[in-house]
């Protein structure tokens, strides 16, 4: 018998305990703190999945419940999605958040490329098993635009704006949109994984997997935000931040996350090239209204918002404090020197 978990976003969580006999899906039992009616729903749920090729694809577990549904049934903080990625964990042999020693690391202010290596230096010691899976908040050293893997650098950045206001352009080693930065304006943080704690969810499903812990610590501290798909934290009043994520060949996970606390927008106007057709794409008049800050929404200082959701993962998932060793820093160093300050690297999509 496997066993998987999966929370749904905003919802509940929804277990799946299963056995795979011939390739086949035996005496399922999913289970959780939803709510569903009529009581036979859940029979009618397990019925379902029973018999079905364990090889089968979330989505398509999720089509066979669907249509498993006594009619009229009502489900509540479950869907089908969700018992269908809860059973591909359970075959995956997912691993869950606290089956992991999870580590915390909030070091001074570091030059922008140094947080571009750093990550890449992180990611590369948890796939390779030495180190635990780190939390870690980042503080900028100076006012930076960091670009997404595969964006033009001509598109994204005006270079004479970023010059005049003396912000360094870094190009990271995950997709996305680019994003504006300064000192004390942001919140950023990434988490480096291992590759079973997103297994049996697709990209899109992992996203709003590895950030649901801050929905909640946002929720404490009465903002009410949600996860917008593929990859934005939204309020009511605007985008707070944006996710990007890059799966390594060696099993590793690395998602990182940039959220306003306050933002200079004309500044921000001026270096970044932001064209219509985004503002257009998300409904949106004005760029200025696109992104609302945690200060203005909260009241509080950032260092007390970071201690709050340090605080609230540490609660559902553990945390103990650490640092970055000696070699790890010194690999950064080289990387951030040979790589990630490099015309070759930060014009690669000129």
């Amino acid at each position: 018998m496997t066993h998987g978990e999966y929370k749904v976003p905003g919802g509940k969580l929804v277990v799946a305990d299963v056995e795979v006999v011939d390739g086949l899906l035996r005496g399922p039992r999913i289970s959780g703190d939803f709510f569903l009616e009529p009581d036979e729903a859940l029979e009618s749920i397990n019925a379902a999945l029973d018999g079905l090729s364990a090889g089968l694809e979330a989505r398509d577990i999720a089509a066979r419940v669907q249509a498993g549904l006594p009619p009229g049934t009502v489900m509540l903080g479950i869907t089908a999605e969700a018992v269908g990625i809860a059973v591909r964990r359970a075959v995956a042999r997912a691993s869950d958040w606290r089956d992991h020693d999870w580590r915390l690391v909030h070091e001074g202010p570091q030059p922008p490329a140094l947080h571009m290596a750093i990550d890449q230096v992180l990611a590369e010691e948890v796939g390779a098993g030495r180190r635990p899976p780190t939390l870690r908040i980042w503080e900028w050293g100076g006012p930076s635009v960091i670009i997404g893997s595969f964006q033009s650098l001509r598109n994204e950045v005006d270079a004479e704006a970023a010059e005049r206001f003396g912000v360094e352009v870094v190009r990271r080693i995950s997709g996305g949109g680019a994003m504006f930065v300064e000192p004390g304006n942001t919140i950023t943080y990434s988490l480096y994984a291992p590759e079973s704690l997103v297994a049996g969810m697709s990209f899109a499903d992992s996203y709003a997997f590895l950030d649901d812990w801050v929905l909640g610590a946002l929720a404490e501290l009465g903002v009410r935000a949600w996860y917008q798909p593929l990859n934005d934290i939204t309020s009511d009043q605007g985008k707070i931040g944006g996710a990007a994520q890059k799966r390594l060949a060696n099993g590793a996970v690395l998602h990182h996350v940039t959220m306003s606390y306050d933002i200079d927008a004309d500044k921000m106007l001026q270096v970044l090239r932001i064209g219509r057709e985004k503002l257009s794409d998300k409904g949106i008049a004005s760029a200025r209204k696109r992104v609302d800050p945690l200060r203005r929404q909260t009241g509080l200082p950032r260092e007390e918002i970071i201690q709050r959701m340090v605080g609230h993962f540490r609660g559902r998932h553990g945390l103990t404090p650490d640092a970055l060793t000696a070699e790890e820093l010194r690999r950064a160093d080289k990387l951030a020197v040979d790589k990630f300050t490099t015309p070759e690297w930060t014009a690669r999509v000129p």
